[in-house]
């Protein structure tokens, strides 16, 4: 069975159902091997630092549910619209409601190939944006903001590392791929990030680092 990917306009009331994690996970391709993973470290560092493209947009309307969107909308309370992050607890907060510092969950399109293969399954690492940059500190350390379609994002010091679901989608090796030094120093699990500026965003929108 292929997966099929739910192209969802943010403008269009008549949105498709989601993806069922589940169902994408039964029709998985296999878990890539350590040596697989280390080849694809020399792409991955190709990434650009300033000028990269927004490959991938993708909302959570519940839990293990996945909307691959061609155009979405980034608010200032909702983040990604239509997401669950704002119905999302946390123990970081004073009232136990959503962290605004992970806001939006973003992986570097690269490294999101290398564990999982084609676009299609992108999605299974469950963030909400996959764009073709170079994430790590050194180049985007917390406060950096980027460029991207009508609005702007702030990169943020909540760590974003790899779990138990991260592991049972892709495999033990991915997981300690991500997790490893070389993949703690180049954020290859993702950075975290809350909206700016409120606007549009595309597939396809140049992502822009702001100085």
């Amino acid at each position: 069975m292929e997966v099929q990917r739910s192209l969802v306009d943010c403008a269009n009331p008549e949105a498709p159902s989601a993806t069922d994690l589940e169902a994408m996970t039964a029709d998985a391709a296999r878990h890539r091997t350590s040596e697989e993973l280390e080849a694809a470290l020399a792409h991955i560092r190709g990434a650009p630092a300033d000028n990269g493209a927004l490959e991938l947009i993708v909302r959570r309307p519940a839990v293990d549910e996945r909307e691959v969107l061609e155009t979405g909308a980034l608010s200032l309370d909702e983040g990604l619209v239509g997401d669950t992050w704002n119905r999302r607890s946390s123990s970081k907060t004073p009232d136990g409601g959503p962290l605004l510092d992970a806001q939006l969950n973003i992986m570097n399109a690269r490294a999101a190939a290398a564990v999982a293969g084609p676009i299609e399954r992108w999605a299974l690492a469950g963030d909400q944006l996959y764009i073709d940059l170079d994430l790590s500190g050194e180049t985007l350390p917390p406060g950096t903001r980027l460029a991207l379609g009508e609005a702007v994002i702030q990169i943020t010091a909540e760590p974003h590392t790899g779990c138990g679901k991260f592991s049972a989608r892709f495999g033990v090796a991915a997981l300690r791929f991500v997790n490893s030094p070389a993949g703690r120093a180049l954020n290859l699990r993702g950075v975290n990030a809350r909206v700016a500026r409120p606007g549009t965003i595309r597939t396809g929108d140049t992502v822009t680092r702001l100085s």
